[in-house]
């Protein structure tokens, strides 16, 4: 089988050593963009990745553009489950029952698919639409197509009016203006590719920009409609005042400070969720951004420490 060119050349980032053996390694890529310099891990070569769920912050700048959050009276919690990739529990359905009843919306029309909650807590049976993690972005869509006046019945097709205005806003806010290719998220919707610089610019301009602070606000003020239990996003944020985040597949996670306007973009290649995880932990706190507790050994079921995770980067 022939194999992708790699036009890129990732650091090894994290090392996973057991009892003097190194186990596991995770290579990938660090941009920081700080008040007074870049800093890259890693070079991407402007390579694009794509945004997966790290564009749902990006896509709900329309409702802030149309005053739409205003004209249906959307709370904090509303926005927030529009931009969320929650782990389906009570707090996420409520929130999204309560935007799609806002907008006046079928929930047969929401056409992001089923999944049992990702919350390893909740036993559900017959999980429906409300516990897929991107409910929310749909019910913002259908809500803007609605607006509109668009066909909210084909609002997921990538060439649906609708989805064309959300790559313009995501470009303009990523200040990205390259075709590169674009798929189909696992939910459904299109999705888009571009270097990480560039997702890193968007998040930037985005939340440090006034005019789009109630989504700031909505991510400061509910981090656990933002995640959920377990969630990357929702620990950084439940741990690091004025710090906004979002993860995304494929290894992705966001991070701005707000109050310095400043962030970093991880990339994991292989997408190793606790390899993320630690890395993006080990920034905040190198940054001095957090006070949260990291926990670097590794352990049996039995609670024995076996081995440890190594960071192989400093700032």
């Amino acid at each position: 089988m022939q194999k992708h060119n790699k036009f890129y050349n990732p650091d090894v980032l994290i090392e996973f050593v057991r009892d003097g053996l190194v186990e596991q390694e995770h290579s990938g890529f660090v941009i920081l963009k700080l008040k007074n310099e870049e800093i890259k891990i890693g070079d991407s070569f402007n390579y694009p990745f794509y945004l997966r769920s790290c564009a749902k912050p990006l896509q709900a700048a329309l409702l802030i553009d149309e005053k739409l959050d205003e004209e249906l009276g959307l709370t904090s919690e509303e926005i927030a489950i529009a931009c969320a990739s929650h782990a389906g529990e009570d707090c996420h359905i409520q929130s999204a029952k309560s935007f799609m009843y806002k907008a006046d919306i079928c929930e047969g029309l929401i056409r992001c698919g089923i999944h049992s909650p990702l919350a390893k807590s909740i036993t559900c049976d017959t999980p429906t639409v409300f516990h897929n993690n991107c409910s929310g972005k749909h019910i913002l869509m259908l809500a803007l197509s609605k607006h509109f006046g668009f066909d909210v019945n084909t609002y997921y097709e990538k060439n649906h009016p609708l989805q064309l205005m959300i790559k313009k806003k995501v470009y303009e806010l990523c200040e990205y203006n390259k075709e590169t290719p674009i798929s189909t998220d696992g939910c459904g919707v299109p999705i888009f590719s571009m270097p990480l610089k560039n997702m890193l610019t968007g998040f930037l301009n985005l939340f440090c920009d006034e005019k789009y602070s109630k989504i700031k606000n909505a991510f400061l003020d509910n981090p656990y409609i933002i995640g959920g239990e377990d969630r990357l996003d929702t620990k950084v944020m439940q741990h690091s005042p004025n710090c906004v985040a979002k993860v995304g597949a494929g290894g992705l996670c966001i991070v701005v400070n707000t109050m310095t306007k400043e962030g970093f973009v991880v990339k994991i290649l292989d997408a190793d969720m606790n390899a993320r995880e630690f890395v993006v932990l080990n920034i905040l706190r190198q940054l001095g951004w957090s006070n949260i507790k990291i926990d670097d050994s590794i352990k049996t079921l039995h609670n024995q420490v076996v081995g440890k995770k190594e960071i192989l980067f400093s700032l």
